[in-house]
């Protein structure tokens, strides 16, 4: 593999499609935006390990048992918005 290849390129891939060195910043975070939108379109793709599920599980088990903490948006606005004058 050539040095100036990216490490997940390989021969059979043939030429990228984009160049990403030559996008603009705005067109890099588009291309950004579309992959990220594309891996949210099969929730079955990224499954959760039973830690994580448990820790869900104990999460919301508090919610439904202390009923929801903090403040809401608005108080959390006027609270600064106080603050600064």
């Amino acid at each position: 593999m050539r040095a100036n290849r990216a490490p997940w390129h390989t021969p059979t891939m043939g030429k990228p499609a984009v160049d990403i060195e030559h996008l603009t910043h705005e067109e890099k975070l588009d291309l950004l935006d579309r992959l990220w939108d594309s891996l949210g379109r099969d929730p079955d793709a990224f499954s959760l390990s039973d830690e994580q599920k448990r820790d869900l599980d104990q999460g919301l088990d508090e919610l439904e048992k202390d009923g929801p903490t903090g403040v809401s948006w608005d108080e959390a606005v006027g609270q600064i918005r106080s603050r600064s004058r």
